[in-house]
């Protein structure tokens, strides 16, 4: 899933290692209007905010409004990438996530992952297996002859299994490339809203839960609390005619009839 406007604000910021103060002063854009931008409760950014960052950052407009993954070739030849038929034609129906198969191709290790599939793919390596495996032929067979050991000899194991499998190698090898980007790419993803949350959702309600109990209210108070953290509302963004209102809908529920304060302190 592509990177939201918020995100992307986020992480060019991150990427150059700046406050939003610093920010602030090096665009000439305000640091409480930056901040909004990168915001999870963000409505809008004007023309010229966007059209200031995306000169300061070196991206196009059309990257920090999340409508394309390119941020600086907006004109790149299609000839250029020197791309199959099947290959546009993939990329073009949705059928796979593009973000992510850019964060793959990018990653300082994938040369190095499609090296080791070309050199199976291509028999690159065949032969120089075939003659190791074919050196130790030879030695166990001179050691047979010279010493004629028994079949439980421990000796006759070792050579009998010294033999390189073709497949099993590159696996093992190609197995061990694939892991390291993935567990980086999980690393890089962790906290991004198309992630799954660190904690579950019995977690995160008795969570909630225990900071209700501490909030100091009624009861119907404590549940519009959880209510506003269950549903990703900012309690202390609601005005007071929007809290009445929604407390107003909340006591027509049984859950409003029942104390969250005894839950939170050890109550069963």
């Amino acid at each position: 899933m592509a990177l939201s406007i918020q995100e992307r604000l986020k992480d060019l910021r991150v990427e150059r290692k700046l406050t939003l103060e610093q920010l602030a002063e090096k665009t000439g854009l305000s640091k409480s209007a930056l901040g909004s931008y990168e915001s999870d409760d963000y409505k809008d950014i004007s023309h010229h905010a966007i059209n200031k960052l995306a000169d300061f950052y070196g991206v196009t407009a059309d990257y920090l409004l999340a409508r394309t993954e390119t941020k600086s070739h907006p004109n790149a030849e299609l000839a250029d990438l020197r791309l199959s038929d099947d290959m546009i034609n993939l990329l073009k129906d949705g059928r796979i996530d593009t973000a992510l198969l850019c964060e793959l191709a990018t990653h300082p290790d994938f040369v190095k992952l499609l090296a080791d599939i070309q050199i199976y793919v291509e028999g690159i390596a065949a032969m120089q297996i075939q003659n190791l495996n074919a050196w130790v032929d030879v030695a166990r067979a001179e050691i047979m002859e010279k010493y004629q050991p028994d079949g439980h000899d421990k000796t006759t194991y070792l050579l009998q299994s010294a033999h390189v499998d073709e497949g099993d190698y590159f696996s093992s090898r190609v197995h061990k490339d694939i892991d390291a980007i993935m567990d980086d790419l999980r690393k890089a993803h962790k906290g991004r809203s198309d992630s799954a949350p660190v904690n579950t959702v019995a977690e995160e309600l008795k969570k909630d839960l225990e900071e209700a109990a501490n909030f100091e209210g009624s009861h119907v108070d404590k549940l519009l609390m959880v209510f506003c953290k269950q549903t990703k509302l900012r309690y202390k963004s609601l005005t007071e005619d929007e809290k009445k209102w929604l407390i107003q809908i909340m006591q027509k529920s049984e859950l409003a009839k029942s104390s969250i304060s005894k839950r939170g302190k050890g109550g069963k």
